[in-house]
């Protein structure tokens, strides 16, 4: 928890949360511990959607398809998104969630590694979401900002990784230290690349918003 849970859960009362299938599908990734964005998360993608209004949207991370079907119902009716999804066992259950919401068409399922996927794209995307392995980031990036045009929008979850990126490196477990430098990187990258204007948020477990310029 970034943020104190008392200012977290104040927040969330105010929250007009999702539709039927998208509050089912919700509890389903509870129920089952697969990670899917968190409610503040949800409702800053809801605004950044309802600005950008993004004819084509990039996700790198599809899960069980929450976060796609969250913004096929939130961004335009016309928008068409692209999701990419390596782990086997959920790409069937994100298949099955999109015919069950009617938005096979809208949603493109792209299975396989995202850094061979990333390099066959060709883009541009408006908006671009990446949620997928954290230590994996710092390297989609270059091939990431070649999908990215001029006012194009890169949102990147889970950067502070429950704080544990603000910590030393030797404070962390051993196991999670390649994450937490490359992750470290990958903030110093976002903030420094010329090409991008971002701000670090913390929402949820934390949140890069960059603007191409």
């Amino acid at each position: 928890m970034i943020t104190e849970e008392r200012i977290s859960t104040f927040i969330n009362s105010f929250d007009t949360g999702n539709t039927p299938f998208l509050n089912e599908l919700e509890q389903y990734a509870i129920r089952t511990n697969v990670p899917v964005i968190r409610p503040q998360m949800q409702s800053l993608l809801k605004l950044l959607l309802a600005m950008k209004q993004p004819k084509t949207i990039l996700e790198v991370g599809t899960a069980i398809g929450f976060s796609a079907l969250l913004m096929s119902e939130y961004g335009p009716e016309d928008c068409k998104i692209t999701t990419i999804e390596k782990y086997e066992k959920r790409i069937p259950v994100a298949r099955e969630n999109f015919k069950k919401a009617g938005r096979e068409q809208q949603i493109t399922l792209l299975e396989g590694d995202a850094t061979e996927i990333l390099r066959e794209l060709s883009g541009p995307y408006d908006m671009i979401f990446m949620d997928a392995a954290k230590g994996q980031y710092i390297n989609f990036l270059p091939d990431i900002m070649k999908l990215l045009p001029k006012g194009g929008i890169l949102i990147s979850d889970n950067v502070l990784q429950d704080g544990d990126v603000l910590e030393s490196r030797y404070a962390v477990t051993r196991r999670n230290r390649t994450i937490h430098t490359r992750m470290r990187d990958y903030l110093y990258e976002l903030k420094h690349n010329e090409n991008l204007q971002t701000d670090i948020l913390p929402v949820g477990d934390g949140v890069t918003i960059s603007v191409r310029r």
